[in-house]
C-alpha cells in the first residue's frame, strides 16, 4: 500500500503554473544531500485510500488550478509505481488535457523507455511516461546543485514533454537552461 508524506493544495514551485502537489513516501535511489529525506521511508506519511484520492482529485478540480505534480520520495519506486499508475490513470479520465501532470523521478528517461519490456514493474514505470505531460528526470546531484534552474534541483536533471518526446524518441527539453 502506497503513502504519501505531504499533499499541497496550492503549489507554485513544483512546475509551471499554480497547481496542486502529492509527495509519495519511500526512495530506493537515496540520492546524496536530497532535500526531501524524510521521504525515504516507505513507512513515512499516511496511507493512500481512495478517500485520499479523491481528496487529491478535489483539490486538483478547482478553476484555478493548472498543473498536478507527482514527487516523492520516488513515485516510480517498484513499492509505489503502481498505484502512481494508477492515479495518473483516474487524472487523465477525468482532467483530459485540461490539467498538465508533472511527474518527478531519480530515474532517467531513456533507462524508463529501455527497459519497459523487462518486468511487470518497468511496463508500469513506461505506463507512467505516457500518462503524464512533463517529466522531471534525474537523481539529485549536489556537487551539481543550481538554486537558478526551473523546477529541478541539479543541473543533470532535465524537464521533458513526453508527449514530444514519445512521439519522435528524441528527448525534448522544455527548460534548457538557468535562465528559463
Amino acid at each position: 500500500m502506497m503513502r504519501y508524506s505531504q499533499m499541497r493544495k496550492m503549489d507554485i514551485s513544483n512546475g509551471a503554473g499554480l497547481g496542486v502537489s502529492l509527495f509519495v513516501s519511500g526512495c530506493d535511489l537515496h540520492c546524496p544531500g536530497c532535500f526531501n529525506q524524510v521521504t525515504w521511508d516507505f513507512k513515512n506519511g499516511s496511507e493512500w485510500t481512495l478517500e485520499t484520492e479523491d481528496q487529491f482529485m478535489r483539490l486538483a478540480d478547482r478553476d484555478f488550478i493548472s498543473r498536478i505534480s507527482i514527487l516523492g520520495g520516488e513515485p516510480l519506486a517498484d513499492h509505489n509505481v503502481a498505484e502512481v499508475r494508477m492515479l495518473l490513470t483516474h487524472l487523465k479520465e477525468h482532467f483530459g488535457d485540461r490539467k498538465k501532470i508533472w511527474l518527478y523521478t531519480g530515474r532517467k528517461f531513456e533507462d524508463i523507455i529501455s527497459k519497459a519490456n523487462e518486468s511487470s514493474q518497468d511496463r508500469l514505470r513506461y505506463d507512467c511516461l505516457t500518462l503524464a505531460d512533463i517529466l522531471v528526470d534525474g537523481p539529485y546531484i549536489h556537487d551539481l546543485r543550481d538554486l537558478n534552474l526551473k523546477y529541478r534541483g541539479s543541473a543533470n536533471q532535465r524537464v521533458i514533454s513526453l508527449n514530444n518526446s514519445l512521439q519522435s524518441g528524441d528527448i525534448k527539453l522544455l527548460y534548457t537552461s538557468s535562465t528559463n
